[in-house]
């Protein structure tokens, strides 16, 4: 069934575009997010309602040599128009919001203490975000320095980024409490089985099409890095993937039958784990992590594992090679220590071999 759209929400299909608004009787139409599971929709939708017709307010112009300014440069630039889609959709939501946060801040006012003060320290209880505001930070500093001449020096420099906690592989456990979850037939499974068997991160899953499904080999398109990938598709792919009715052109579409958005994908394939009992440190792009630990495990070189995976360099998939090693020579080492215990013993018992000298006094 269905979810029903949120009150005085209406829906226009136009095209084969589905178009939502905000609108109380005949009152003025406030435009939405066209998909109704993301946040973007829940804040245009709570701001429509408290009766703020400019659900999308747009932003002030920027002051000359302003942050708001550099970032707008930025964007706007052949550094950012250069990189992939999935590495723009990252940098454009960062630099947005500090854009939103410090735009207001003169350029040639930032220092290394006003960086850390105002910029990095409110974001002291999500490191993940801090770090990767600081390395926005440098790229727009690097920008205003080398390309604008605005700064003379870097001021970011001597801040050390800290660490975040990486996303970590799937365990066994883990991926069988969503299989028993989740049985084949579910888009749920099929998403879980292309993640885990092809190696897709959320931006390739979430519009895989059946173009793809139905070739010999699983071919795509790395939307970060560019990087063509083609992969031999797993037994278990494919029978996730016959159980799936086909209703579009895509593999995984929402309730309402369109394709996911990257978040909406993200917050769907959340749920289900969270449905299956997994942890909140269990993330979707561990999956992927864990592909690259079953290649490993299986005996694939680093080269094999980089090639699967879409890496750029083959350090990137050498982690996986040298974690299997230290696994696998742990277990070596734990089976020849207990073959070591069970030979300290000899087969042979003394009393066989004579007897024993009656004085143990050092010989002369």
């Amino acid at each position: 069934m269905r979810r029903k759209l949120p009150p005085n929400v209406e829906k226009n299909v136009v095209k084969g575009h589905v178009y939502l608004s905000y609108r109380v009787g005949k009152g003025p139409r406030i435009k939405l997010p066209s998909d109704p599971t993301s946040d973007e929709f829940k804040l245009a939708y709570v701001a429509a309602v408290a009766g703020n017709t400019a659900a999308r307010p747009t932003p002030a112009k920027d002051a000359p040599r302003s942050i708001g300014a550099l970032v707008t440069s930025y964007l706007s630039g052949d550094r950012f128009l250069s990189l992939g889609l999935g590495s723009k959709a990252g940098y454009r939501g960062r630099m947005d919001q500090i854009r939103r946060d410090h735009g207001h801040r003169a350029v040639s006012g930032l220092t290394k203490e006003r960086i850390e003060e105002k910029i990095l320290r409110p974001l002291h209880n999500r490191p993940g975000a801090k770090i990767d505001t600081l390395k926005k930070l440098r790229i727009l500093i690097r920008h205003a320095k080398d390309d604008l001449k605005w700064l003379a020096v870097d001021p970011s420099e001597g801040i050390k980024r800290g660490k975040s906690k990486e996303i970590r592989a799937w365990t066994d456990a883990e991926m069988k409490a969503f299989e028993n979850r989740w049985a084949f037939g579910t888009k749920q499974r099929a998403a879980y089985e292309l993640m885990l068997n092809v190696g897709t991160a959320r931006i390739d899953t979430h519009l895989t099409t059946w173009v793809q499904a139905d070739a010999d080999d699983f071919e795509y398109t790395r939307q970060k890095t560019g990087v063509p990938v083609l992969v031999e598709k797993a037994q278990s792919l494919c029978a996730a993937l016959r159980a799936l009715p086909r209703k579009h052109v895509c593999i995984l579409t929402t309730e309402w039958g369109r394709p996911f958005t990257v978040d909406g994908f993200s917050g769907w394939m959340r749920d289900a784990m969270t449905d299956a009992g997994l942890p909140l440190d269990c993330r979707p792009h561990g999956l992927r992590k864990t592909f690259g630990r079953l290649l490993a495990d299986a005996g694939a070189t680093a080269h094999d594992i980089m090639a699967a995976l879409g890496h750029l360099t083959l350090g990137e998939a050498e982690r996986y090679t040298r974690e299997a090693d230290r696994r696998h020579g742990g277990r070596r080492a734990i089976v020849k220590l207990e073959d070591h215990k069970a030979n300290r013993i000899p087969q042979t018992s003394s009393v066989s071999l004579g007897r024993l000298p009656k004085s143990r006094g050092e010989s002369k």
